[in-house]
């Protein structure tokens, strides 16, 4: 699939109570991201390579330096300005005089209609009404492109500026709707559900919220480099075979992270039974538990050596993963501790306990036929404790929804997230009712983000990098699934949970709608109680909302 360069353009204003960010909605048709709220922005066109002659405050050579490029950085800049007018009714421009173009004239009214019908372009009404595009009043925030899944992808650069004092005013055809919004509101309505955004959006407005005012932004926006996801491929070890691994792929991070110099001798495969060193005093051991709920298997994580060791997640009733464990380590385990005691990640704690003596930690399994019920914990784990091991503090952080017992491990000397189930790699977590609770996992995803973290350890799976984002990936998707319940639930309703499962997840193979009644069930357990939704004698019916 190609990608696209693209640019995006987050205004920001000026008001007693801080700054504002200008956000856009996007058609419900769209083909790419219908119904979020999204900053101004677009492909990069190429017409857009025609404005040279019209740009202050940087030429070509200045602007691709201040992107990273060897050349070509201009048109980027262009683009945003461009889609910032079309989209929004926004133009970053100066009149002859040199001063801030300030209000609308019906010429620039006109000329706005004409490009979105695509009969003039933007070095046009330079030309016509003598305007300069001055690139220098945007910065550069960051570099994303649009992950493999989608139908169209991206490459694409986030500016922000300055918003002169013109009126907004969304084109009616891309964008539906337009706000000003502070970020923190912003991120608090995304939170709620009440707007959806995509990661890259968050991830900039978790940015700009940390200032007060355009001033600031614009100064520190300038002032540091530019964040920049990785996209460009690593070489690694596929199945004992040199090979290039492309972003999205599962092991990218990993390797990465273990093979820095590109020498090629990460592994991009998880063999089960083989230990991998992750960081130091910090390895891997998979279970030879594949599946497909269980990925190419549980993954234990050893911490520390010689006489204190830590396991994390020792996996299922394993004989040959238990012996595994215990050569490994030499025997020498001081303490186990689990995330949860779902059957493929608790019960080898039990065999490591008789073999060791070792001290066994997490939370009591609830009372349901799925969990490890002979779980016994010497030590009851809570929210906000502690864990001393050799390879450092790790930080107990509940993280009920999954299961209502799950606690994710933080170790803060590596910013390693050992999740568990709370996040996986590859695909969704079931929230499985009645313990599985969609509320309360939504609430433990946003509990994540106050805590600093590079990478996720997931109970299957490889390292995951950028933990925000996934996060904030996991969450959207969760919220877009919301979105998709609703309108089974409007338009088919009064229906039961198996007639409105191949309603909200028809994008998903029929085989597993099985497993995904039980999240849609969660999903409408939720919106039971936000008022959203009722059940009577096993009908759902959508609740609207009253108007206001």
């Amino acid at each position: 699939m190609e990608i696209r360069p693209a640019a995006t353009l987050a205004l920001i204003r000026d008001t007693d109570e801080g700054i504002q960010v200008l956000l856009l909605q996007r058609t419900w048709d769209a083909a790419f991201l219908p119904g979020f709220y999204v900053f101004p922005g677009g492909a990069v066109d190429a017409s857009d390579h025609a404005c040279q002659q019209w740009l202050d405050g940087h030429d070509d050579r200045s602007a691709s330096a201040a992107l990273g490029l060897p050349d070509g950085g201009a048109p980027f800049m262009i683009a945003a300005i461009r889609e910032c007018f079309e989209e929004a009714g926004v133009l970053l421009a100066l009149k002859p005089d040199g001063s801030l173009l300030q209000e609308h004239t019906e010429a620039t009214c006109k000329a706005r209609a004409d490009m979105n019908n695509g009969t003039l372009t933007l070095a046009d009404l330079c030309q016509q009404q003598r305007l300069k595009l001055p690139l220098d009043r945007l910065a550069y925030l960051s570099h994303w492109v649009t992950p493999p899944g989608p139908p169209s992808r991206f490459d694409t650069r986030f500016f922000v500026a300055a918003a002169p004092p013109q009126q907004v005013s969304h084109d009616g055809v891309e964008t539906i709707d337009h706000v000003w919004l502070s970020p923190a509101d912003a991120l608090e309505d995304h939170r709620m559900g009440r707007r959806l955004l995509v990661a890259p959006t968050l991830r900039t407005l978790r940015i700009l919220s940390d200032f007060d005012t355009t001033a600031a932004v614009m100064a520190f926006a300038h002032g540091q480099p530019a964040e920049v996801i990785p996209h460009t491929p690593w070489p690694a070890q596929k199945n004992r075979q040199a090979s290039m691994i492309e972003p999205g792929e599962p092991a990218y991070h990993e390797v990465r992270k273990l093979d820095p110099e590109q020498k090629g001798h990460a592994s991009a495969t998880i063999v089960p039974g083989t230990a991998t060193l992750l960081g130091p005093q910090l390895q891997r051991l998979t279970a030879g538990n594949p599946g497909m709920m269980t990925g190419p298997g549980t993954n234990t994580y050893i911490l520390g050596g010689a006489d204190d060791v830590t396991v994390i997640d020792p996996g299922p009733d394993d004989a040959d993963h238990i012996a595994r464990i215990l050569a490994l380590t030499g025997h020498r385990i001081r303490q186990v501790l689990v995330t949860h005691t779902h059957r493929d990640h608790s019960p080898g704690a039990r065999a490591l306990h008789a073999a060791t003596g070792a001290a066994v930690m997490g939370m009591a399994a609830p009372d349901e036929p799925t969990q490890d019920l002979e779980f016994q914990a010497s030590k009851a784990l809570r929210d906000g404790d502690t864990v001393t091991t050799g390879a450092g503090t790790l930080r107990v952080i509940h993280t009920p929804g999954h299961a209502s017992n799950h606690l994710c491990y933080l170790l803060e000397s590596q910013k390693i997230l050992f999740s568990g189930d709370h996040i996986m790699q590859g695909s969704t977590v079931v929230i499985n009712p009645p313990d599985g609770d969609m509320t309360a996992y939504l609430a433990s995803l946003h509990r994540l983000l106050q805590h600093d973290i590079d990478y996720i350890a997931p109970g299957h799976g490889f390292l995951m990098a950028h933990a925000h984002a996934i996060v904030d990936f996991l969450t959207t998707h969760r919220l877009s699934r919301e979105r998709k319940v609703i309108t089974a639930l409007s338009d088919h309703g009064p229906a039961t949970l198996r007639a409105l499962t191949k309603h909200a997840y028809d994008d998903v193979p029929v085989a597993i709608h099985g497993v995904a009644s039980r999240s849609l069930l969660a999903h409408l357990i939720k919106l039971e109680a936000d008022g959203k939704a009722l059940n009577q004698s096993d009908q759902w019916t959508f609740v609207q909302p009253p108007s206001t």
